[in-house]
């Protein structure tokens, strides 16, 4: 259920020939699922369907019911042919209206404490971008469409599953347990992974953690959900479609609504100003 209205209308969400809005057409999501499969499949290495490998589509029934954030280089072109990055944002609402009747993280994770949240709540996926736009800058962009989709529906809390490389859990024994040892989300908003896909997390002893070198190991997007306050569940999973260990990642919204609120307080100051 994409929203009919599009709430980032009207937000300054652009930096030089960069944009961030909400897919306004099929021809703009079909854009979006060709990227995330040239990323997922061709670079990450991950296992497409038949189905997913004829299109060369990366895509699910989620498709059909969430908003596509979408990156656009203008000097690529406007529409379809200018998408070099996009976010999956799923809303509560939405969720109901899928197959499944919950979010896709369901699949991985008993999310029922994050589902008996009061007020609304969004889950993110999907994420990837170009690999010629991974900058700073693109990244900083794509946050700040985040923050002014959650700012405009006053969204309490946002949640998603947040992919570290490989399947070997020796591997990623550092940056696991330091997650589980350092950000373990609190009990009542602590999802837990299905008891058939559950990894443990404690693979080193807390006082083994080098707590800098693990943070050198997390990708850039779990290390700036932590900057944003965010909390880890319990119990890693394995995709071995996709050729990644997830873990969960819940935020609070405040830290990020506030940032925008700054951001967007500044503008208008600006604009009074001038």
């Amino acid at each position: 259920m994409a929203l009919t209205t599009d709430p980032l209308i009207g937000t300054d969400l652009r930096i030089g020939n960069l944009e961030v809005r909400l897919a306004k057409s099929d021809a703009e999501i079909d854009a979006a699922q060709k990227l995330r499969y040239e990323i997922f499949y061709h670079e990450m290495a991950a296992q497409p369907t038949a189905e997913m490998a004829a299109r060369g589509r990366d895509f699910d029934d989620f498709d059909e019911i969430c908003d596509h954030l979408l990156v656009i280089d203008h000097n690529r072109g406007s529409g379809p042919e200018g998408v070099v990055g996009t976010y999956r944002l799923i809303r509560r609402a939405a969720a109901a209206t899928a197959r499944s009747g919950t979010f896709y993280s369901s699949s991985e994770y008993d999310i029922s404490r994050l589902e008996a949240y009061p007020g609304e709540i969004l889950e993110l996926g999907r994420s990837c971008v170009d690999a010629a736009y991974r900058t700073r800058g693109t990244m900083q962009l794509l946050w700040r469409g985040i923050a002014a989709y959650v700012w405009e529906l006053k969204i309490a809390l946002m949640f998603g599953c947040g992919s570290l490389p490989g399947t070997d859990l020796k591997t990623l024994a550092l940056p696991l347990s330091y997650l589980y040892y350092n950000h373990l989300a609190p009990e009542e908003l602590r999802p837990v992974a299905l008891k058939d896909r559950y990894a443990d997390m404690r693979l080193m002893p807390p006082e083994l953690i080098n707590k800098r070198e693990a943070l050198n190991q997390l990708p850039p997007l779990i290390k700036g959900y932590l900057r944003l306050g965010g909390y880890i569940g319990d119990g890693a999973v394995i995709d071995h479609q996709f050729n990644t260990t997830d873990v969960c990642i819940v935020v609070k919204t405040d830290q990020v609504t506030e940032k925008y609120y700054r951001h967007y307080d500044r503008q208008n100051r600006d604009a009074g100003a001038a």
